[in-house]
């Protein structure tokens, strides 16, 4: 199958090293490092299952979103698939919706680098390093794609080998004793203080939201499509790796951290791995967690910078957005759309900070709900490419198709519908497809404008064609 490359202007500059490990940090964040307490005191250490099972859609999702791309590797990601697939309303809808996700995440994660960073600066105001942090970020992938790739990659590397280290350390603890006299902890852990299920299934299936969540970002891989190097090979090993290595690293550090700490204890005492780190004599953990998490932020930072970029440059070539938005410069830099999106994303820094509290939790609401939906839209897109193209990615085509993609969808509509049950997951589903319907509307009318100055032209052509 030929398919058109649509970012010929963009350069193929992000290489396999670049891929792979973009792929994992965008998996593991602050989520895991600070976000996977809520988890834990939801569903105790049955929370290991709760990351195997939805590990499972994860690597549907993204098998279906690597195949796609393998075969078609453009900037536009899903967004593209879903313009050509589903739809040029899909498209629209998919493409600003995942744009208004991460730009909210953008929000979030520059308000996080500036609360880090006042643990080593405490007399300098939050604002100040936001700010500092955007314009890096932001001239950075003004600069050059393999600048972005090259800073992802170890920022990447920096949460790998913390977490690498967590690991073994843990399992020295457990087996051997490290740290605790010589004495092992074992893994009793695990069943003690109410047994692995202490709030029953109930419990499990009310911190499933919270996995997904966490699980958020890893689709953003789908974006460096248009520029990376011999993308049938580097694309495909990145994403064929994404569920054991989130395997490893998710589920192997909660493992060890449910096994050295009573479940009902995490999150009360400080960070689990400052504690680790401490337990082993290591001086100044939490600064080191801290430059961690920090790291973490702004790698979510700089590549919510680029995938938001290369949305809006394919949104400009589907003509739904301002054309200027798909020029280039020399090096092949999508400069209009990023600055676009740096400037969007200093607005939002300002209003994190002076709108009322519960107008940026809507914001973050869909958000959430847009990352669901980006992932039904995947799907449902492969769907559509499937039914049209005959399986060509060797190595690379979802397994168990077409049931892998209903029983991945139908999980999506049951999260959906269970999200419903919560006071803090419920506004993501109220406010979320309100959002939909706003932009449903903001097409028609677009559409309408484009008919009517098309129609203006057409008229206009035939007078020429008239007088002479």
């Amino acid at each position: 199958m030929q398919c058109a490359d649509h970012s010929a202007n963009l350069r193929r500059a992000l290489r396999a090293r670049h891929i792979n490990l973009m792929t994992l940090g965008q998996a593991i964040g602050t989520g895991l490092f600070l976000g996977s307490a809520k988890a834990i005191n939801l569903a105790g250490p049955s929370i290991l299952l709760g990351y195997a099972f939805v590990g499972v859609f994860v690597f549907f999702m993204m098998r279906a979103l690597g195949e796609m791309a393998v075969a078609q590797p453009v900037a536009g990601s899903f967004s593209r698939y879903a313009y050509e697939y589903i739809g040029p309303r899909a498209g629209f809808l998919t493409g600003w919706t995942y744009w208004f996700m991460l730009m909210v995440g953008a929000m979030a994660e520059i308000t996080a680098v500036a609360i880090y960073m006042k643990f080593w600066f405490p007399a300098v105001s939050p604002w100040v390093w936001s700010l500092v942090a955007l314009a890096a970020m932001g001239l950075l992938n003004f600069i050059a794609v393999r600048a972005f790739g090259e800073l992802e990659f170890w920022f990447a590397a920096i949460k790998i080998v913390t977490i690498v280290f967590m690991i073994l350390s843990g399992l020295g603890i457990i087996c051997f004793g490290f740290g605790n006299g010589g004495v092992a902890i074992g893994i009793g852990n695990l069943w003690r203080n109410g047994g692995f299920l202490p709030h029953g299934w109930w419990g499990f299936a009310s911190a499933i939201p919270m996995v997904v969540f966490a699980y958020l970002g890893v689709e953003v891989i789908g974006f460096t499509a248009g520029e990376t190097k011999n993308p049938e090979k580097s694309l495909a090993r990145a994403v064929n790796s994404v569920f054991w290595r989130i395997a490893i690293f998710y589920i192997g550090a909660l493992f060890v951290i449910l096994s050295l700490y009573p479940w009902n204890s995490i999150g009360t005492q400080g960070s689990p791995f400052v504690l680790t780190f401490e337990r082993l004599g290591i001086r100044g953990a939490a600064g080191i967690i801290n430059f961690v998490v920090l790291s973490a932020a702004l790698s979510a930072c700089n590549s919510g910078i680029f995938a938001k970029a290369r949305i809006v440059f394919s949104l400009a070539q589907q003509r739904q957005a301002p054309r200027i938005f798909a020029r280039t410069s020399k090096s092949g830099i999508p400069g209009w759309s990023v600055g676009l999106t740096v400037a969007a994303s200093l607005f939002g820094v300002l209003l994190n900070y002076i709108v009322p509290k519960h107008l940026f939790e809507w914001l973050v609401a869909i958000g959430t709900f847009a990352g669901l939906f980006s992932w039904a839209v995947i799907v449902v897109a492969h769907y559509q490419f499937r039914r049209q193209h005959a399986p060509q990615a060797a190595g690379m085509l979802m397994p168990w198709w077409p049931y892998s993609s209903w029983c991945t969808l139908a999980f999506l509509a049951v999260l959906v519908a269970f999200m419903f049950e919560f006071d803090a997951t419920r506004v993501a589903v109220i406010v979320g497809p309100l959002w939909l319907v706003f932009l449903w509307v903001l097409y028609d009318v677009a559409a309408r404008r484009d008919r009517a100055r098309e129609a203006r032209r057409a008229v206009g052509d035939n007078r020429v064609s008239v007088d002479r």
